[in-house]
């Protein structure tokens, strides 16, 4: 479980740094998204990999439940008296809060990876994008000024200016920072890491590393919503357009 949610660890962090460049000129975002396309298969190795480790994490939580169940009994025989000494309300609802976690990567990838909210107008509204200039990744030239590619930052944008899901991004993004509060810390101590000389920085740090996972992955929806990120104007009036003429197609 450690070693499945360290892994995972890494890929939210990568995700986050990915998402951050929306608010930079839309070549960024979306140089990126087509670096990610043109992997092809390896893409998809990529995915399948994470797949599998999401069900190992799963998989454990739901085995180390039922040998704390059976290490006391069984279910049926709770404990006397009920009393919590250390455990944290974080490390209480780890369960609950990763299977809501779960619920919100499913909708999260049919949303932007697959592309099925909002089927009405969603083609409408993506557009190719023309490169403006040169995508480098640790100085190498991933994509080139000119290559036609999907418009990314658009698709984001437009799907965070609608409340409901900002409001669902931003609760399951708390749910999951939450999630890590006890998870990070506790990850280190089931690896052997973690001993008394340095396990109270060690949880100042997690509190901190959950904390500014938020607070970053948070801005993006509010600065969508609050107006501070827009639609380009073409995009937006290619949107216009497309709503405009809603009425009649049905």
């Amino acid at each position: 479980m450690a070693v499945s949610g360290l892994i995972l660890i890494g890929f939210i962090v990568g995700h986050l740094v990915g998402n951050l460049q929306i608010y930079s000129p839309a070549d960024k975002i979306n140089g990126y998204a087509e670096f990610l396309h043109s992997l092809g298969p390896t893409l998809w190795v990529v995915r399948i990999l994470l797949l599998f480790f999401a069900v190992v994490h799963i998989w454990s939580a739901i085995s180390l439940t039922r040998d704390n169940q059976k290490a006391r009994g069984a279910v049926s025989k709770r404990y006397a008296i009920n009393h919590t000494i250390r455990a944290t309300l974080a490390s209480r609802t780890m369960r609950i809060s990763g299977f809501v976690v779960l619920a919100f990567v499913i909708y999260h990838l049919a949303q932007f990876t697959v592309g099925v909210a909002d089927r009405a107008h969603f083609k409408e509204t993506l557009q190719p994008y023309t490169m403006q200039a040169d995508y480098h990744i640790f100085g190498v030239t991933t994509v080139h000024k000119g290559d036609v590619v999907l418009d990314v930052q658009s698709m984001m944008i437009y799907g965070f200016q609608q409340p409901l899901i900002s409001i669902f991004y931003i609760v399951a993004i708390g749910l999951l920072s939450y999630h890590l509060l006890h998870g990070f810390d506790s990850m280190f101590q089931t690896l052997g890491l973690r001993n008394g000389k340095w396990s109270g920085g060690l949880r100042k740090f997690s509190i901190a590393f959950s904390l500014l996972y938020f607070f970053f992955n948070v801005t993006i929806p509010v600065s969508i919503l609050a107006g501070r990120v827009t639609l380009r104007p073409e995009v937006a009036a290619i949107r216009g357009a497309s709503v405009a003429q809603l009425p009649a197609q049905r």
